[in-house]
């Protein structure tokens, strides 16, 4: 079934490149998959039934519908529809109608929203509804048919249709295929999709990864051949992406993609030249150690800050940039400080990494060196550091790459369980027994008062 070239509605498109040709459905019906009503949220079946009531059409539809027939569980979920926005609203009471460019209904139920967007169309009807500057549309409220609404979505496992009526699947693209052999397929031509909106390159990894889907052939190729458009993609959106691929529980896949497609260069050139450059592979150990833990996190549903997220991601850039600055004679704390900032400025070009976690980032960089001392006043200043408790889960990590940090490890666990005048008392011992160990210690010269001092002095 030809597609053409279908139109991204939230991102650049080419007017001229919409779909007309007609196509055909095909019913999968209930016995032959496998979406209960009992995974799907109660509040989406409420919308759900409620348009079809109302006589309107609804489905389920994208990612939901592609994880329930994977046996996922789907975080959201959206309903598609033929029913304006005003007649959504109209039906719900607890409904609010967001965006200009874009218009959708959110039916709020507490916490759960539940995104319901009408069927776009493929031409424009001339009510000025549709409009593109330079190639990006900026307004896209024509509506249209189900069939219209299928092959505008990017890849085919995302244009699945539920429908409540009958509780069959609806595929236009081929995408209930696709789905069961665990394939990510672009609808239409994927060198002019990519071209289309860069960052579908990004969620091709991304969704790959997190649903353990291979990237088919055709949908493959362009992308190391186009990885370097990403660079036209605004940095704020790239913020985003990094953080969808790094920490929705799939980071180590993620990484791995990234890299076989020639993505990780684009989006962090400097530690992907260190990767490349580190024979040893310490750098690349920890971080996939590093992203292993943060996939163990999310798992467990505990919280990981995108600060130590990018500490991790660009530490291979710092420790380069760390190691060319010494190598210029400046002294070690000068050169951390001014490393960090290098690699933070660098990477701003790319991706618009906010202040509020980059600042944090650098301090867990710095806190680095800190680990070392024993001193009792330094000490104390590191583990009332609010960034302390991070700095030492990254210096734990440090530890895939070598054993020398073990001993480092091993104190400053300690430290953390002793309250705070007993660990003072056994730092006091240490350096007591290092001066012995190293001999007397040196009596202090009194200082004479100014003009006390003999001539022959």
């Amino acid at each position: 079934m030809p597609l053409g070239n279908p139109v991204n509605p939230t991102g650049s498109a080419n007017i001229n490149s919409i779909v007309t040709t007609p196509f055909t459905v095909r019913v999968i019906p209930r016995d032959q998959h496998s979406i209960s009503r009992r995974d799907i949220s109660p509040n989406a079946l409420r919308v759900l039934y409620r348009l079809r009531e109302s006589g309107f059409g609804a489905y389920l539809v994208g990612g939901a519908v592609r994880d329930l027939l994977v046996g996922g569980r789907p975080k959201d979920f959206d309903v598609a529809t033929d029913a304006t926005p005003e007649q959504i609203k109209q039906l719900f009471r607890n409904c609010r109608l967001i965006g200009r460019r874009f218009r959708l209904a959110h039916v709020v139920f507490g916490r759960e929203i539940i995104e319901v967007a009408t069927f776009r169309a493929n031409v424009d009807d001339g009510s000025g509804d549709r409009e593109v500057e330079n190639g990006m549309l900026v307004r896209d409220n024509v509506y249209g048919s189900i069939e219209d609404d299928a092959v505008r979505r990017d890849f085919t496992c995302n244009a699945l249709y539920y429908a409540i009526e009958d509780f069959s699947v609806r595929d236009y693209t081929g995408g209930f295929e696709d789905v069961m052999a665990r394939r990510m397929k672009l609808i239409g031509d994927p060198e002019q999709r990519y071209r289309e909106d860069p960052v579908r390159m990004l969620r091709a990894v991304r969704l790959a990864a997190k649903l353990n889907f291979e990237i088919e052939a055709a949908t493959a190729e362009p992308i190391p051949r186009l990885a370097n458009l990403l660079s036209e993609a605004a940095p704020a959106r790239l913020f985003e992406e990094v953080l969808k691929l790094f920490l929705s529980g799939h980071g180590v896949a993620s990484f791995e993609g990234l890299e076989r497609y020639g993505l990780l260069a684009v989006l962090f050139p400097e530690s992907a030249a260190a990767l490349k450059s580190n024979r040893t592979g310490a750098l690349r150990r920890i971080l996939i150690d590093g992203l292993r833990n943060t996939d163990e996190r999310v798992a467990n549903e505990e919280p990981v800050s995108p600060a130590f997220l990018f500490a991790l991601l660009l530490w291979p850039a710092f420790c380069r940039a760390l190691i060319g600055l010494q190598k210029q004679g400046l002294a070690p704390e000068e050169a951390q400080r001014r490393a960090a900032d290098r690699v933070t400025l660098h990477q701003l070009s790319t991706i618009a990494l906010p202040r509020r976690f980059s600042l944090p980032m650098q301090e867990i960089w710095l806190l680095q060196s800190r680990f070392s001392s024993r001193q009792r006043k330094r000490v104390m200043r590191t583990l009332s550091h609010p960034r302390f408790r991070a700095a030492f889960d990254f210096l734990a990590l440090r530890q895939a790459a070598s054993s020398e940090h073990q001993e480092d490890i091993a104190f400053w666990r300690e430290a953390q369980a002793q309250a705070g005048q007993e660990l003072g008392v056994e730092l006091d011992s240490v350096h007591t027994d290092r001066e012995v160990e190293e001999g007397a210690p040196r009596r202090r010269r009194r200082r004479r008062p100014r003009g006390s001092a003999t001539a022959g002095e």
